[in-house]
């Protein structure tokens, strides 16, 4: 991948985007986000088809969830388990319409992700995976996942450290209702264009080194980064899945900065809020 591009973010959007209200105006989002998608696979000769878009609908109202149902989203990514488990339980009339949880998971909170969900983006730790095959187990269903990597090395950022990802992955195998598809981060926050692109360099190089000598059954292929403000550069980087919210959904009540810090520089542990990802 080249990084000669001089692509920029657009974080600290707030407002950029007006909300979504009727089923056309998800449908004119998500064909702006589509070109904005295409635009940076030709820059560096990749097929659009290989970049999946994740619509990322946290926070919004099942009404919108509804209008971009209708619009054609079929995936929806939810960051909190508890509200994504209630959008589910009322929704459960569109048939065709699957979930992601791409939000920290507490391990109490693991029997809410088996009963629903069809990917989960955010598995950091042993103890998240044995708390999802249990409940696995238990609801007769498996599940696509996706180890997470904290690439900015910020405490305020949920993930595995890069140098913890080798080993962890190789105790994966372990839990067979566990379908290891790759790997997702959470770049920096910044409107430096370059310190946010390293993030994804460093996922996809971390990826490149680890599937060759990956256990069987280990999918690396997918590398999940990239969010309304930055998933040109992601793509550029070699980004397959993208999560996008506010360029479908509008723009949510509260700015970038609530739910996204720039960082912590203290040794106190960050609060939960403090380390959800904006989208």
């Amino acid at each position: 991948m080249s990084t000669s591009f001089d692509t920029r973010t657009r974080h600290d959007s707030h407002g950029r985007y007006p909300e979504a209200v009727t089923v056309e105006d998800f449908r004119q989002n998500l064909a702006t986000v589509r070109a904005r998608i295409d635009a940076a696979c030709r820059r560096v000769d990749r097929d659009p088809e290989t970049v999946r878009l994740l619509p990322v609908s946290k926070t919004k109202p099942e009404a919108s969830l509804r209008l971009a149902h209708a619009a054609g989203c079929r995936m929806l990514g939810e960051n909190k388990p508890q509200e994504a488990y209630r959008k589910w339980e009322v929704m459960q009339d569109l048939t065709d319409l699957q979930w992601s949880v791409i939000g920290h998971l507490q391990t109490n909170k693991a029997k809410l992700v088996a009963r629903f969900a069809t990917e989960f983006q955010a598995l950091d730790s042993l103890r998240v995976a044995e708390a999802l095959e249990r409940r696995l187990q238990t609801e007769g269903r498996s599940l696509d996942v996706f180890v997470q990597v904290n690439t900015s090395g910020e405490a305020s950022k949920y993930g595995l450290a890069p140098e913890e990802v080798p080993t962890f992955i190789q105790v994966l195998p372990s839990f067979s209702a566990l379908r290891v598809r790759g790997l997702m981060t959470l770049a920096l926050f910044s409107s430096e264009a370059e310190r946010v692109r390293q993030c994804f360099i460093l996922l996809r190089t971390l990826r490149d080194q680890l599937r060759d000598r990956a256990p069987a059954g280990i999918g690396l292929d997918e590398l999940s980064m990239g969010m309304s403000g930055d998933f040109e550069i992601a793509i550029e980087e070699g980004a397959t899945v993208v999560r996008v919210g506010q360029a479908i959904f509008g723009a949510r009540d509260t700015p970038d900065s609530h739910y996204w810090p720039t960082g912590s520089t203290t040794e106190e542990a960050p609060s939960l809020k403090s380390k959800e990802p904006q989208t």
